[in-house]
């Protein structure tokens, strides 16, 4: 899918209407279609990254920084809000289905129905080693790519 098509960049340009809680040079904050509870958000560079892999870091620290104020705003409102989500998925593995990097910031509370179902079980010791060992190869990969 091209920018042109992507329901997010529409936003963005301001030709597909959206409820915008915040907006500055560059994020746009609006409420979730679709939301798992009231108060759902995105948090949207207004730069297309279909994923985390094109989105630069200091973007993605905007989003993040854009979100945790929009966090504590929800904790604020007269919302119903005992907690919060954050949730970003990278990836069609990870549910990703608007492929344009997005912040879920939704508010959470007793029964609300939201669940995440995983196998929460404690791994052993070089299992979580071997892990620690691929994530730091991928980052001695990813400094070298960035020279």
């Amino acid at each position: 899918m091209g920018h042109s098509e992507c329901v997010f960049c529409t936003i963005v340009r301001g030709q597909t209407q959206a409820s915008i809680v915040y907006e500055d040079d560059s994020v746009v904050a609006f409420m979730d279609l679709q939301p798992v509870t009231p108060g759902h958000l995105l948090v949207v560079p207004k730069v297309h990254a279909e994923g985390l892999e094109e989105l630069e870091e200091a973007m993605g620290c905007r989003v993040w920084a854009v979100a945790h104020r929009l966090a504590r705003a929800l904790r604020r409102s007269d919302l119903r809000c005992d907690g919060v989500n954050l949730f970003l998925a990278d990836g069609e593995a990870a549910f990703q289905e608007v492929f344009h990097v997005h912040l879920h910031v939704f508010p959470r509370f007793a029964g609300d129905g939201y669940r995440i179902n995983a196998n929460w079980r404690v791994r052993e010791r070089d299992e979580l080693d071997a892990g620690a060992a691929a994530v730091r190869a991928g980052l001695c990969e990813l400094t070298t790519a960035q020279g």
